[in-house]
């Protein structure tokens, strides 16, 4: 039963951070968020450090498990507006429901990892089978440098989902074509 608790503390931080911020981070939160008897959270994670940890493996656990997901159920788009729709449905997935929360607790991560190191390995982009279709279609395109217009494309892509979850909006289907046309110039 500890690895299932576990799992039901890290799901509750994770919800605590995205509605509350950093700041609001606390055991007594957890606890509350969970609903679970308070002093739960504290017996399973004795430090604020140990916490975070948790928190930031499940949002890397999760997210690489729904990448994982999308690229094996996503064959390798045949042209650039498939692979534009692809990326706007997970650019959708991002900045709406359970994507959303686990989306602002990820920044929130990425921010305070700045001071702590041991966080930063964690939320280190993996290789995944979603970054992985759209290296192929790069690849199958003739791009020479795939590898590098990968990385270029979805660190745009998660600029836009940042910008958007901080200045709201979503992000049109013409922006994202304009960043595939980019990619393959």
């Amino acid at each position: 039963m500890p690895a299932d608790r576990r799992t039901v503390l890290a799901d509750a931080a994770i919800d605590v951070l995205a509605e509350a911020g950093i700041r609001g981070l606390t055991h007594r939160a957890v606890d509350r968020a969970a609903n679970l008897p308070s002093g739960t959270t504290s017996a399973y994670y004795r430090t604020r450090q140990a916490l975070l940890t948790a928190l930031v493996r499940r949002l890397g656990n999760l997210d690489q498990a729904e990448l994982q997901a999308i690229g094996a159920q996503t064959p390798v788009p045949r042209n650039a507006d498939e692979l534009a729709a692809g990326i706007a449905a997970f650019v959708e997935r991002r900045l709406t429901g359970d994507g959303r929360r686990r989306t602002l607790a990820r920044y929130a991560c990425a921010i305070e990892s700045v001071h702590h190191p041991e966080l930063r390995e964690i939320l280190v982009p993996r290789h995944n089978a979603g970054r992985q279709v759209v290296h192929d279609f790069l690849t199958a395109q003739g791009v020479a440098d795939a590898d590098d217009r990968t990385i270029t494309l979805l660190t745009c892509v998660d600029g836009l989902v940042f910008d958007r979850l901080v200045g709201g909006g979503t992000v049109s289907d013409q922006v994202i074509r304009g960043l595939v046309a980019a990619a393959l110039r």
